[in-house]
C-alpha cells in the first residue's frame, strides 16, 4: 500500500513540470553555466581553496534541499489538507500518515538523486572530485535533509492553505539562501554574517558539506545544529499538525 501511494505521488509530481525544473534542472543548469567558464577547475582562495565548479555543485545541492524542504513539501501537504484529501483518507484503509511518509520519502529520494547527478556531472565534465570525506558528506547531507524537511513539516502544520504554506516557505527560503552563502560566498561575508549563517539550517548544511567535500571532517557542533533543527522542528510539527 505504501509503495503504491509513493508511486502515485511520484507520477503526480512529475506531471508538475515546475518541481523537476527547479529541483534538478536549476541546480544542474547553474553547474553547467559556471562550470564551463574559464578557470572553474582551479582552486580559488576566495572560495576556501575549493574550485568554482565544486563550489557551485555544493551550492546547487543546497538550493535543491531548500526548494524541496521549504517550498515543495509544505505547499503540497498544506494544499492536501486544504482540499480535504487528508480528511477523506482518514475514513479509508489508507491512513493519512502513509501519504505524509510517501511525500517525505519521495522528496528525500529526489534530493539524493539531484546531489548524485551534480557530483557525477561535475566529476566527468569539470574534474570536480568526489567528496573526499564521503561518510561525513553523507552524514551532512542526510542531516541537512532532516533539518530542512522538519522545518517544512512545521510550516505545513501551521499553514491554513497551500498558498499560505508556499508564502511562509518563501519567507524562510531566501534568508536561508543568503546565510548559506548562495548569493555571496561564505568566505566573502563579514564575520558576523558567517557566524549567523553557521547557525542557520542551510548554512550549517552547506558548511559541513563543503568541508567534507574538501576532505575536512565537519565539527560536531555543526552536525548538532542540524540535528537540533530536525528534532525541535519535527517534534513541533507532530504536535501541531492537523489532518483537517
Amino acid at each position: 500500500m505504501f509503495a503504491r501511494i509513493t508511486l502515485m505521488e511520484l507520477k503526480l509530481t512529475l506531471r508538475e513540470v515546475v518541481v523537476p525544473l527547479f529541483v534538478l534542472v536549476l541546480p544542474l543548469g547553474l553547474l553547467l553555466g559556471f562550470g564551463f567558464q574559464p578557470g572553474s577547475r582551479h582552486p580559488d582562495a576566495h572560495l576556501g581553496g575549493q574550485t568554482s565548479a565544486a563550489y557551485i555543485a555544493a551550492i546547487g545541492a543546497g538550493i535543491c534541499l531548500a526548494i524541496l524542504g521549504l517550498n515543495v513539501l509544505p505547499t503540497a501537504l498544506a494544499g492536501y489538507r486544504e482540499k480535504g484529501v487528508l480528511r477523506r483518507l482518514a475514513t479509508t484503509p489508507v491512513r493519512p500518515v502513509y501519504l505524509l511518509a510517501a511525500q517525505i520519502v519521495l522528496y528525500a529520494a529526489a534530493a539524493l538523486f539531484t546531489v548524485a547527478v551534480l557530483i557525477a556531472v561535475g566529476n566527468v565534465l569539470f574534474g570536480t572530485p568526489v567528496p573526499k570525506a564521503l561518510p561525513a558528506f553523507l552524514a551532512a547531507l542526510l542531516l541537512g535533509i532532516a533539518a530542512l524537511f522538519a522545518i517544512g513539516l512545521l510550516v505545513a502544520a501551521v499553514a491554513p492553505s497551500g498558498r499560505a504554506g508556499q508564502g511562509i516557505g518563501m519567507i524562510l527560503f531566501f534568508p536561508n539562501l543568503f546565510l548559506g552563502g548562495v548569493y555571496i560566498p561564505r568566505e566573502a561575508m563579514p564575520a558576523v554574517l558567517r557566524d549567523i549563517g553557521d547557525y542557520s539550517p542551510l548554512g550549517a548544511t552547506l558548511k559541513t558539506m563543503r568541508d567534507a567535500w574538501m576532505g575536512t571532517e565537519p565539527r560536531v557542533a555543526q552536525l548538532a545544529i542540524m540535528a537540533a533543527y530536525a528534532v525541535v522542528a519535527g517534534f513541533a510539527a507532530t504536535k501541531l499538525f492537523r489532518w483537517e
